[in-house]
């Protein structure tokens, strides 16, 4: 399965990352969309799974969009909030946050757990520009995770 990540978003998707988000079996978003048009327009993609940001607080998004919000997906436990300090590394196989706009992939030494930050494709702080990642996994093993620098893309 092939989930595309994405956080701090801020209100604007643009064409580089709807294009990139296309074929999707999921996207993951980790906060800051501050937009429920582009919640509904990423749900015309694939699924959204997604977390609240410290810039969502006047969006109404639904019930299940928390600021801590866990699911399970080809056979993984997964787990996004904005604040990486607040992720429960020993509750989950895969965590995502945002906030930071820089983009980064770790494992956990103490859990072994994935951690992963999308950075920003609308405000990116740092030299490495417009990121999003993507996460492929089969039966429960992540066979791939990535960041990708938009601005590379074709």
């Amino acid at each position: 399965m092939r989930f595309d990540i994405v956080s701090d978003t801020h209100g604007y998707l643009s064409p580089e990352l709807l294009k990139e988000l296309q074929g999707a079996d999921y996207i993951v978003h980790a906060g800051d969309m501050c937009s429920e048009s582009d919640l509904r327009r990423l749900e015309r993609i694939a699924p959204v799974q997604m977390c609240l940001g410290n810039n969502d607080w006047s969006y109404e998004y639904g019930g299940g969009v928390k600021r801590k919000t866990r699911f399970y997906a080809d056979g993984l436990r997964w787990e996004i909030c904005h604040y990486r300090e607040r992720l429960d590394l020993e509750t989950c196989e895969i965590a995502i946050c945002g906030h930071t706009h820089r983009p980064y992939i770790e494992h956990d030494s103490r859990t072994n757990t994935l951690v992963m930050n999308p950075g920003s494709p609308t405000f990116p702080r740092g030299r490495k520009g417009p990121s999003m990642g993507r996460i492929i996994t089969k039966n429960g093993t992540v066979l791939l995770a990535e960041i990708i620098n938009l601005d590379e893309r074709d």
